[in-house]
């Protein structure tokens, strides 16, 4: 069987320095193994998105095969206001569409995954981590980007969640290449904190 060429992830390649105000983020929950059909569907309609993917090889009667699959299964990340909304409504292939209300931090988040591919090492798609101490890596291509390391089969991976969707990525990296990151205490800890 023919491998196949993988699927644009992103469209257009400029898809970060969009304006939030004139192209917000909102994160399709789509329909049971929708997702590049989803994609399909946005970049036919000239919707921008992101369906951040990851390399897969298996080996059956002989043959090597390679997959491209979604890192979060179930999610479309795309942008627009509400025609584009309207549209990808229109697919069938969504459940519900998820309103951002944080379009800053969503931002963010999908920017260090995209980073992280750019990159070229293999990522690993995981569930969010709640524990875990948040380091930031000081060297190399990941140098700025915030995370938890975790310990898993002896090696040190760094974990780079998309708090909006409760998924996230993970990365083998050397230990010394992160340091810690100063906890940001919430409001209510700060304002509690204040209280004493």
């Amino acid at each position: 069987m023919p491998i196949l060429k993988p699927e644009a992830d992103l469209f257009p390649g400029e898809l970060f320095d969009l304006s939030t105000e004139e192209f917000p983020w909102w994160v399709a929950h789509l329909r049971s193994r929708q997702e590049k059909l989803a994609s399909r569907e946005a970049l036919h309609r000239g919707i921008p998105f992101f369906l951040p993917k990851y390399e897969k090889v298996t080996r059956r009667e002989g043959r090597r095969r390679t997959s491209f699959l979604p890192l979060f299964p179930g999610y479309l990340f795309f942008r627009g206001l509400h025609d584009a909304r309207f549209e990808i409504l229109k697919t069938h292939l969504c459940v519900r569409i998820l309103d951002v209300t944080d379009q800053a931090s969503l931002n963010a988040d999908l920017l260090q995954v995209r980073q992280l591919q750019l990159a070229g090492l293999p990522l690993i798609a995981v569930p969010e981590v709640k524990a875990g101490d948040p380091v930031r890596i000081t060297e190399g291509p990941f140098n700025g980007i915030t995370g938890v390391v975790v310990k898993a089969k002896g090696k040190t991976r760094l974990i780079v969640s998309v708090r909006f969707i409760h998924r996230s990525v993970c990365v083998d990296l050397p230990r010394e290449a992160v340091i810690p990151e100063p906890v940001r205490l919430s409001r209510r800890t700060a304002a509690a904190s204040s209280a004493r």
